[in-house]
């Protein structure tokens, strides 16, 4: 045989790569080339198999062109006519096996899907050294043959046995159709692979071993430098004994199947090795922050935001203003109620909570220039994750990274509405308020007692004495002071209001951009990071796949 590339593995690590192709596949999905994905899953499919029968037989395929003396040789090594021989046109239409020793090989052969069948009887020609004790020599179809279904029967057991040897002749051996479709195609089981040179007779014994020496620098451009060429002639049995030790070798290791079905995992990972990187790119923060941003303007915070000021603003001058104007106030609307998320009650399940299901805001949809801000940011987000991927894994990224408009839309507003704009109420504005009504209080005792007083002069009645303070009487204090202090601390209250009012705004904002990055997540982010979750397991199972 050729170079042990792949020799000396065993049945456990076979069965890990396999699975591990087939995690591969699972995972990789639409994201892999379809052409390669197939052959892959048929070469899982057929290691599954092959691992499944029981015997420890070792398949051989006898396969050339028309004309190599395959049949010929087939015979020569089992050592009687079992081919049918043909001097010009091809005769093997269908596979011929020859089996040596008393293990039962049916199973296998049915698998193979190979009808014709001969025992090798006890007594047939063995090698001088070894034994070819599990033996399974199969005479195939001419992969050159005029007849479609001939071609097509020999690549079929081709797929499936353990070793090749290409069988040629002196006039064939540098056709481009046995190198180019055959050898150098697989090249990657030089391990299970011998080529031998087929009619020596024709030559002398410096013509053949010149023939063998243009053979061998062939195989070499094919990637074949290690592979053995034996020189044989089925008409005078010359290097048919050499062929039979060869045999005997490939049995005696009892692991020329497994080789050539690692080959084949090799074969096949590595035509998916193209379909995945080396890496996977994250989001970086400052893209993760963009995006937040763009759904933010997207949702309306900033509308909602400047509404939770205003509406601080409105509570605050509503209770804590001066009481004689309060009234005015109450009867405008709160900033919040416009937009439906302001709520003032306190049971358990408001009404802000059942428009959090069921419900919408009264937020105003987003404007072209924000949703434009919103495909920027997530084509952004998109290049910079797809960034060295393939082009179906980045396909698949962008898609994951544009979710549809609408429903992205409904997301963002179902986010605003579920997130409560409520705080509770500063204690300063009781306070203000109590002395408010205190301030007001006293005008209104000072008021009372000046027409009290003006009522009596205005009726000719005793006057009882008036208290004074200065050379002002005290009711007149009552009243203008309780009025400019009243004043006072409206206006107090409005600088104090201004400045709650931002940092309620602020405290709000937060919230809303804690939802709104919810959004993102669920709705950006995480189909990016299943994209990227599905890459890694991808290319970490193509890694153990080639073991």
């Amino acid at each position: 045989m050729g170079s042990a590339r792949v020799a000396g593995i065993t049945g456990p690590q076979l069965l890990a790569r396999t699975e591990a192709l087939a995690d591969a596949l699972d995972s990789g999905a639409a994201q892999l080339d379809p052409a390669a994905a197939g052959r892959a899953r048929q070469v899982v499919d057929k290691v599954r198999a092959r691992t499944g029968l029981t015997g420890d037989h070792t398949v051989v395929a006898l396969a050339g062109a028309t004309g190599s003396g395959k049949s010929s040789l087939f015979n020569a090594v089992v050592g009687s006519a079992v081919a049918t021989i043909g001097a010009r046109r091809p005769t093997t239409s269908t596979p011929s096996a020859a089996v040596w020793g008393e293990q039962d090989a049916n199973a296998l052969l049915d698998w193979l899907d190979v009808a014709t069948r001969y025992a090798v009887p006890a007594g047939s020609p063995r090698p001088a050294v070894g034994s070819l004790e599990g033996l399974v020599l199969l005479d195939l179809p001419d992969f050159d043959s005029r007849e479609t279904s001939h071609r097509a029967e020999a690549e079929r057991v081709l797929d499936l046995v353990d070793v090749f040897v290409w069988v040629t002749d002196p006039q064939k051996y540098a056709d481009a159709r046995l190198h180019d479709d055959y050898v150098a195609a697989l090249a990657t089981h030089a391990s299970v692979t011998l080529v031998v040179l087929n009619h020596a007779d024709r030559l002398t014994p410096t013509e053949a071993e010149q023939c063998a020496a243009d053979l061998r620098r062939l195989l070499t451009m094919d990637g074949l430098a290690e592979v053995r060429v034996v020189v044989t002639s089925a008409a005078t049995g010359a290097g048919v004994e050499e062929l039979r030790g060869r045999l005997a070798n490939a049995v005696a290791g009892r692991n020329a199947a497994r080789s050539r079905l690692a080959a084949d995992l090799t074969s096949a990972t590595n035509a998916l090795a193209g379909d995945v990187a080396d890496r996977e790119s994250g989001v970086s923060a400052k893209t993760r922050d963009g995006l937040v941003d763009a759904l933010a303007r997207a949702a309306g915070i900033p509308t909602v935001v400047s509404a939770v000021d205003r509406d601080y603003r409105h509570q605050a001058v509503e209770r804590t203003g001066w009481p004689f104007t309060r009234w005015v106030r109450s009867l405008r609307p709160r900033p919040l109620r416009r937009l439906r998320l302001g709520d003032d009650t306190a049971t358990s399940v408001t009404e802000a909570d059942v428009r959090s299901v069921v419900g919408r805001s009264s937020l105003p949809s987003p404007s072209p220039a924000a949703r434009a801000a919103v495909d920027l940011a997530s084509r952004r987000l998109g290049e910079e994750v797809a960034d060295g991927l393939p082009v179906r894994w980045s396909d698949a990224v962008h898609d994951a990274a544009s979710p549809d408009g609408r429903d992205l839309a409904d997301a963002l507003d179902q986010g605003v509405v579920g997130t409560s704009v409520r705080a509770p109420a500063p204690f300063w504005w009781g306070v203000a308020g109590g002395l408010q009504l205190l301030l007001a209080a006293t005008a209104f005792v000072g008021l009372l007692w000046l027409v009290l007083l003006s009522a009596l002069g205005w009726l000719h009645l005793p006057q009882p004495s008036t208290p004074s303070w200065g050379p002002l009487p005290v009711p007149f204090l009552l009243l203008v002071g309780g009025l400019l202090a009243g004043v006072l601390l409206a206006l107090l209250s409005r600088l104090l209001a201004g400045v709650g009012a931002r940092r309620r705004a602020s405290l709000i904002e937060r919230r809303l951009r804690k939802a709104v990055s919810a959004v993102a997540q669920d709705r950006v982010l995480g189909p990016v990071g299943v994209v990227l979750a599905r890459h890694e397991a991808t290319r970490q199972a193509l890694g153990r796949a080639k073991g």
